[in-house]
């Protein structure tokens, strides 16, 4: 099994992370990837003369894995933390978030549901095992720890806004660990505290292609293939522009739903487990303004004439200037705002901008931008762990994980570390150098 001749396909963190893991194994690795660079949602663009991630990442201080890659690569010098701050942003007025003054502070709630909200973050903080939460639906296990009016408050928009037809069918540790991950980065009770690489996603993935190249493993850019060439329920190769290139196995990091057309061969029952996973896309728009919009790293949203969950504004992190704020319409394609044209998409949060802070003026805007992703959140119901099909499918030879299986932990280039490893173990197990 040594020395295999391995395709990967897709070179996002997770993708790239693969590709490491395999060229230290000794195998020979070549990465296909449709879009001119990499990085995937991580990949860096060019904002009237900036240069930042298409999607907002941040760093928390649980993401061992992402501390261990850092190390290896001679990195963790460009690791920093912020003290963050974080708002909400209610039937028209803007709250301080995120500690137990700001909840004391907050008139949008009684006392005991106050009490009951600070109850669960400390018991969710403090959960170890996320397997009995799986079976369990997110917002009925919300509810009952933090009762209906607390619910309606702080949690009812955000799933709907997120998660539109399927927010009542959501598993409890898909939004658990969320809780979890924010709640565990912080320096005290008191102080939320985020991390960021000095350059961006950018630097660790530029590292993660010189690691890959040096070792001699081939990226191909703008180089999506035409489908895996199957042989007697085997992976015999690729076809790329109508050309096969042989090849022993074939690792797919891209959206599962891909899989089937790539891969005829899979038998129904199988297609049918991959048909089963939902997802919603993103629509992301990136502002760049000439001061900041608020105090906040990122702003939670509940009023009825906003149609987002919330806003980030990264420059409160990484304390860049000018000030760059991302804004995210998740919906599904079948919404009618899909169909609408990105300058409308920017239009509508700018609208929204001066009802977040009564000083905005569109003159702040210098630059704006909107991104799309078809697969950006993957919809997790309560039995999520049964639901995912395996990594090692029924085809002998090809093997596949996109971010459905970083469940129920967070989209984050953390879990793609770690779930890269855990589908080349699967792969090929642990052969050495």
């Amino acid at each position: 099994m040594t020395n295999q001749r391995i395709v990967v396909l897709g070179a996002g963190p997770m993708g790239l992370m693969a590709a490491m893991e395999l060229l230290k194994q000794g195998h020979q690795v070549d990465i296909y990837e449709r879009d001119d660079r990499i990085g995937g949602m991580s990949a860096t663009f060019n904002f009237d003369g900036l240069d930042i991630e298409r999607y907002y990442h941040f760093i928390c201080k649980t993401d061992f894995p992402l501390f261990q890659l850092l190390d290896e690569l001679k990195l963790s010098d460009k690791l920093r933390w912020t003290d963050t701050k974080m708002g909400f942003f209610y039937n028209g007025k803007l709250y301080k978030w995120g500690t137990p003054t700001a909840l004391l502070a907050f008139d949008g709630l009684g006392w005991i549901s106050k009490f009951r909200y600070g109850l669960h973050a400390m018991y969710t903080k403090g959960i170890k095992d996320w397997r009995p939460y799986d079976g369990m639906n997110a917002t009925a296990w919300l509810r009952k720890w933090i009762g209906e009016r607390a619910y309606n408050v702080l949690w009812k928009s955000l799933f709907e806004l997120k998660l539109f037809e399927y927010s009542e069918n959501i598993s409890a540790a898909w939004i658990g660990t969320r809780i979890k991950r924010v709640a565990l980065s912080r320096r005290s009770l008191m102080q939320e505290t985020m991390g960021y690489l000095e350059g961006g996603s950018d630097v660790l993935l530029k590292k993660m292609e010189q690691f890959i190249l040096e070792r001699g493993g081939r990226i191909h850019l703008k180089s999506g293939i035409d489908r895996v060439e199957v042989n007697e329920g085997k992976v015999a190769g690729i076809v790329v522009n109508g050309e096969t290139i042989a090849c022993d196995s074939v690792i797919s990091t891209a959206p599962i739903q891909y899989v089937p057309r790539l891969v005829p061969e899979l038998p129904a029952d199988f297609v049918k487990r991959i048909d089963a996973i939902k997802n919603i896309p993103v629509a992301c728009v990136i502002l760049k303004l000439k001061q900041p919009l608020s105090e906040n790293f990122w702003m939670n949203i509940n009023d009825p004439s906003i149609q987002i969950p919330g806003v980030i504004e990264y420059s409160n992190l990484n304390r860049m200037s000018p000030s760059i704020v991302y804004a995210p319409f998740y919906m599904p394609k079948t919404h009618p705002k899909w169909a609408q044209s990105n300058d409308a998409l920017i239009e509508e949060v700018i609208d929204y901008l001066k009802k977040l802070n009564p000083n905005f003026d569109p003159t702040w805007v210098l630059a704006k931008h909107c991104h799309r992703y078809e697969f950006a959140q993957t919809i997790c119901p309560p039995g999520f762990y049964d639901m995912l099909p395996s990594m090692r499918t029924p085809v002998d030879g090809f093997f596949m994980a996109d971010t459905g299986y970083y469940y129920p932990e967070d989209r984050s280039i953390n879990e793609s570390i770690e779930v890269a490893k855990t589908l080349v173990k699967a792969a090929v197990g642990n052969q050495g150098s």
